[in-house]
């Protein structure tokens, strides 16, 4: 199994603030990886980082072995690396099918003079983009929403349409940034059924997440970040039973009672 995407001694600070300090990682191609830590660790730093948000203070990211170290958000995106946000970004006035085409921008080569004059780039562009976007939305099982505004849709399909744009880049890598966030029992569950279907297609997908339970049953290793350092990296089972972890989480107080008892 080949490494996808590395990162060597990430760091980044502000000012004096370490908010990531000297983080390690490798993701190998096919897995689905998650990033969790306590309020604060880090992940969304280290996910900005990684999707060319925020430039690093120090440190290197390299995408299928190419560095992509300082490169812009928009050419990392085209390199093959996808991400979504906690707080969804749709357009809520359009259609499903409109959402989705709008992610595969990076593929066309129409500009505004093409559109203006409907010429054959413009034609073949739609063409191709109609026909894809079709296809994602049968994949993601949006169908029978492809026509209703995003607006109008329940918060889990939503984010189901906004991971769906993503894979409009054509991603070697998938990041979903707190996918779970503010969803029920009933959405949680079918989006780690959702995310599961989409490794199996053959997607390498990395999840920061909150939800505890949805990290341990979906993921196959997880990193684990506490005040911007790497404090832990396995199998749910190693991460879970791991001390450091619990005390990130529960406190050493909580780690001393259960171990007095």
């Amino acid at each position: 199994m080949s490494i996808i995407l590395e990162a060597k001694k990430v760091s980044k600070y502000f000012g004096g603030l370490k908010a990531v300090d000297e983080v390690d990682m490798s993701i190998n191609s096919g897995e689905i990886f998650g990033i969790i830590g306590p309020n604060g660790a880090g992940k969304t730093t280290f996910f900005n980082m990684c999707s060319g948000v925020y430039s690093l203070t120090r440190g290197g990211i390299w995408l299928s072995n190419e560095n992509i170290t300082g490169m812009r958000s928009e050419r990392i995106a085209n390199k093959g690396l996808a991400r979504t946000f906690q707080n969804i970004q749709l357009f809520k006035f359009m259609s499903v099918m409109e959402n989705v085409k709008i992610g595969f921008h990076v593929h066309t080569k129409t500009n505004v003079l093409n559109a203006i004059l409907h010429t054959s780039t413009y034609r073949k562009d739609e063409q191709f983009v109609n026909r894809r976007a079709l296809e994602i939305v049968e994949q993601v099982g949006l169908s029978p929403y492809k026509d209703t505004m995003a607006g109008n849709l329940s918060y889990g399909i939503q984010r189901r349409v906004e991971i769906a744009r993503a894979l409009a880049l054509d991603p070697k890598v998938l990041l979903l940034d707190e996918p779970a966030a503010g969803m029920n029992p009933n959405e949680t569950r079918d989006l780690m059924l959702f995310i599961k279907k989409l490794n199996k297609d053959g997607y390498t997908i990395v999840v920061i997440e909150h939800d505890m339970k949805f990290v341990m049953n979906t993921c196959d290793r997880i990193l684990v970040l506490n005040f911007g350092k790497k404090i832990c990296e396995g199998n749910p089972d190693h991460v879970k039973n791991d001390p450091l972890v619990q005390e990130a989480y529960f406190g050493k107080g909580l780690l001393t009672k259960e171990a007095d008892t």
